[in-house]
């Protein structure tokens, strides 16, 4: 999801994106929205089967026919609830029109334009546009970037059909990617660069890691069902997953390159270079490490 009105979000976070009131010219912002939306289809491509597991396990009565992807991105969770429910008709909304624009496109090369309305909105704002009476409501990992969460459920609780369900999914912070005695002349810098990035969380994104079923049952929902999921896609030399770790470290980096010791520093920019020796793209012990938490609560019917 695209949120408006934080500092900051060039941090080590999948979701975040590019503040859309920062100064610059349009081709820095056209770039780090290119940049994000890689790292988006990199994260549903690796994540797909897991996004996939969780969907199956949720509670649904029965199969959803209108559904609203809340914070949507580039479609991996539109794409996954879609190939679900096949009956079903999905409501994608974000406030990136590039990601908008890029989800649609995946629409049309899947044969699926039919089933897929797009909206570009501010859901930081009090007016939400007209998103219909959906069955079910999907928010993955757009949640914690909101200023006033408690109001959004409040509003996801008065959208839902009586008795639908809202689905909430977070991970666990970025994905770690090196082994933890990686690289070899900085074991441990991956670690080290995720502390880093969390006391700026601690501070710009506070909702990031919370227990969001307190929050629900505040809302008025009746929580039905909570898990958590292992991720843990054992080493390799993917090319996908060689991708996915360059581009998120490299958004890592930008959020914490001021606090860094030098040393480690220039440790991820060796990591970070693709034509040197050191680059990450050169690994094959690279694999993908996290959790996803979800939490299903329903509208009372």
């Amino acid at each position: 999801m695209t949120r408006a009105h934080l500092p900051s979000h060039a941090h080590a976070d999948p979701h975040a994106h590019a503040d859309p009131h920062a100064h610059g010219d349009s081709h820095s912002h056209s770039h780090d929205a290119d940049s994000q939306a890689e790292i988006l289809d990199l994260d549903a491509e690796v994540l797909a089967e897991h996004t996939a597991d969780l969907i199956s396990w949720l509670p649904v009565r029965t199969p959803p026919r209108e559904i609203v992807d809340l914070g949507c991105g580039t479609g991996a969770g539109t794409f996954a609830l879609l190939d679900s429910f096949p009956e079903a008709h999905v409501t994608a909304v974000d406030s990136s029109a590039e990601h908008l624009q890029r989800l649609r496109e995946k629409a049309c090369a899947r044969g699926v334009e039919e089933r897929v309305r797009t909206v570009q909105a501010d859901l930081d704002r009090a007016d939400w546009p007209d998103l219909g009476t959906p069955d079910l409501v999907w928010a993955s990992a757009s949640l914690h970037h909101m200023l006033h969460p408690d109001r959004a459920l409040r509003q996801v609780h008065d959208l839902l059909a009586p008795g639908g369900l809202f689905t909430v999914v977070e991970l666990a912070g970025f994905p770690r990617f090196l082994p933890e005695d990686a690289p070899e002349d900085r074991p441990g810098l991956e670690e080290r660069c995720h502390v880093a990035g969390e006391r700026f969380h601690a501070e710009h994104v506070p909702h990031r890691g919370a227990d969001w079923g307190p929050m629900l049952t505040a809302a008025g929902f009746a929580l039905d069902g909570e898990r958590t999921i292992t991720v843990n896609i054992k080493a390799s030399g993917d090319d996908t997953i060689g991708a996915y770790a360059l581009g998120g470290l490299r958004r890592i980096r930008r959020g914490v390159a001021d606090v860094l010791p030098p040393e480690d520093l220039a440790a991820l920019d060796r990591l970070l270079d693709i034509d040197g020796p050191h680059s990450i793209l050169r690994r094959d012990d690279l694999g993908v490490r996290t959790e996803r938490t979800v939490w299903a609560a329903r509208r009372a019917g």
